[in-house]
C-alpha cells in the first residue's frame, strides 16, 4: 500500500493568492491523497472572516485533513487576546491548537504548536517548542507503525540561505530528540520557500521538509505546495509551483529512507 500526502502551509486567508488556493483545492480533490497536511498560518491576521474562509476551504477537501497553527493564527491586532488567549479563535473554527495526532494505514502524524501569542523577546512571531512537548511526541511516535511524521509551523533548524529565520527556542534540541526517535519527516512552513535537508543527529535519515506559501506574500519563490510520496527506499518530495493557470513541478527531491522500510 502506497502513502501519499499533500503538504501546504502559509495560505494566509485574507491575503491568499485566490487563483492558486482554488486550484490547490481542485488538485487535492483529484489527486488521490491519503492525507492533507497544513502546517500553519491559515490566516493573515487571525480575524474571524479569515478563519471562516479557511474553514470553508478546508471543509471542501477530502478527509483526512490535518492542521496545526502558525504565528499568524494568533490575533495580530487584538493584543490582549494575543497575550492571554492567542488560539481561542483558531480552536473555535479549526480545532485543537496545542497538539494533534493522526494514525492511518500508512503511518502516524503528531502536530505540535510552535507558535506563541507573546514571548519575552521583541519578535513574538518566532517559534518555541518545549522539551516536554517534544519528548511526548517522540515517545508517541516511537510506538507507531509506518511512516512517522511531525508537523510544526517553524523549521526547528534554520534553513541555510533561506529568505527568513524561525529562531525556534528549543528547536535544535527537539530536532535531535526526533532524530533519536527515528522520526522520518518533520514538516514545516513559515519561510514561504520549499526545502529539504537531513537533521545532523542520529542516523541522518530524519528529514526536515518545508512547504512554500499560497499567499501573495512571496519571498522569491512562486506560490505552491508539496506532494510527498512514500516509496520503497525513499521519499519523493515534489514542490509544485503556481504558473498563474496551473501547478507544475518546481523542484523534486528523493530522500533516502531507513533500511528495511517499505512503502506499506
Amino acid at each position: 500500500m502506497s502513502f501519499k500526502l499533500a503538504h501546504l502551509s502559509d495560505i494566509h486567508f485574507g491575503g491568499e493568492n485566490v487563483g492558486a488556493v482554488a486550484a490547490a483545492g481542485d488538485y487535492i480533490r483529484a489527486g488521490g491523497f491519503d492525507l492533507t497536511v497544513v502546517s500553519g498560518d491559515l490566516t493573515k491576521y487571525a480575524e474571524a472572516p479569515e478563519f471562516e474562509l479557511a474553514k470553508a476551504w478546508l471543509d471542501r477537501l477530502p478527509s483526512p485533513v490535518f492542521v496545526t497553527p502558525g504565528n499568524h493564527d494568533a490575533p495580530y491586532l487584538a493584543w490582549a487576546e494575543r497575550i492571554f488567549d492567542p488560539f481561542r479563535r483558531y480552536e473555535r473554527y479549526i480545532g485543537p491548537a496545542a497538539f494533534q495526532c493522526w494514525v492511518g494505514a500508512g503511518g502516524a502524524v503528531r502536530g505540535i504548536n510552535t507558535a506563541r501569542g507573546a514571548q519575552p523577546r521583541l519578535n513574538w512571531s518566532k517559534g518555541q517548542i518545549s522539551k516536554a512537548r517534544a519528548r511526548a511526541a517522540a515517545d508517541w511516535l516511537a510506538q507507531q507503525q509506518g511512516v512517522r511524521i511531525v508537523v510544526v509551523h517553524h523549521p526547528l533548524i534554520e534553513m541555510i540561505g533561506g529568505p527568513m529565520t524561525a529562531r525556534v527556542w528549543g528547536g535544535p534540541r527537539a530536532a535531535s530528540e526526533f532524530a533519536a526517535a527515528k522520526v522520518d519527516l518533520v514538516l514545516s512552513g513559515h519561510i514561504h520557500a520549499p526545502f529539504t535537508w537531513a537533521y545532523p543527529d542520529g542516523d541522518g535519515l530524519t528529514w526536515a521538509v518545508g512547504a512554500g506559501t499560497l499567499s501573495v506574500r512571496e519571498r522569491g519563490v512562486p506560490p505552491g505546495f508539496n506532494v510527498v510520496e512514500v516509496e520503497d527506499g525513499f521519499f519523493r518530495v515534489t514542490a509544485l509551483a503556481w504558473t498563474g493557470s496551473h501547478f507544475e513541478p518546481y523542484r523534486t527531491w528523493a530522500l533516502n529512507r531507513r533500511p528495511g522500510a517499505s512503502a506499506s
